[in-house]
């Protein structure tokens, strides 16, 4: 296992995060505020598993906001 610091994507906007970080970590970084929605890799992740959701190299990550209005 290495300590080589994860690349990913956040909205496809490219970040680095550190060996073993969690979506968590990369919403944080992100800077968005909820209410929003989170994806990895086009999979759901419920916000109660953020903490334990480990990232990988080259993850994808959505974070999506509800629109409103009509």
């Amino acid at each position: 296992m290495s300590d080589t610091p994860l690349q990913i994507l956040i909205n496809q906007t490219p970040y680095t995060l550190p060996h073993g970080a969690s979506l968590a970590d990369a919403v944080a970084i992100a800077g968005i505020q909820p209410p929003f929605a989170a994806a990895v890799n086009l999979q759901f992740v419920p916000r109660g598993q953020y903490e334990q959701h480990a990232l990988a190299n080259h993850d994808k990550i959505e974070l999506i906001s509800p629109i409103t209005g009509g």
